[in-house]
């Protein structure tokens, strides 16, 4: 009797199980014409037929902020200074690219490109005040490197010595 209970109960969670995977399967088995979506998805999409969206030109905003102009500064940056070596840590020609790109001469601090012996600087570090905010940018045997940071408590991007820019 005990075996025949055993089985009972083995047929019926049997038939349960038939049943719940019976309705699931209900929508996966085609029943006349395929069911087709009325919108395909943008990832079911075959990649020739998205449209990929253009990357922005980044351009100078001088009411903007050094977070909204970083792009830009990076921009001007990579074409002054990649491939370059001879620029890289020449403070005159750093200054005169990114005035050329339309950043001011008066916001700009620029550390020596000279060493305190009369030494070609390894690096030399250059940055722009834009509104309270400053873009900082390195250059030299480490290719260029750029920041976004705060103004410190003088007023001024940089710390220690920097170099008057009076051409």
């Amino acid at each position: 009797m005990g075996s025949n209970r055993a089985r009972g109960i083995r047929l019926a969670v049997s038939i349960a199980l038939a049943a719940v995977l019976g309705v699931g399967m209900v929508g996966c088995s085609p029943s006349g014409a395929p069911a087709s979506p009325s919108h395909t998805p943008a990832a079911a999409q075959p990649e020739s037929s998205r449209t990929p969206k253009p990357t922005p030109i980044p351009e100078l905003d001088l009411a903007g902020t050094a977070k909204q102009n970083i792009a830009y500064f990076n921009k001007v940056g990579h074409a002054l200074l990649d491939n370059n070596s001879a620029a890289n840590t020449d403070g005159r020609a750093i200054v005169d690219g990114f005035v050329a790109a339309g950043f001011p001469k008066n916001d700009m601090e620029i550390t020596p490109d000279k060493t305190s012996v009369g030494l070609v600087a390894w690096n030399i570090e250059f940055s722009v005040k834009m509104n309270g905010t400053c873009l900082i940018g390195q250059a030299g045997n480490v290719g260029f490197h750029s920041i976004v940071a705060p103004l410190v408590s003088t007023g001024t991007c940089l710390i220690g010595l920097t170099r008057k820019i009076d051409w």
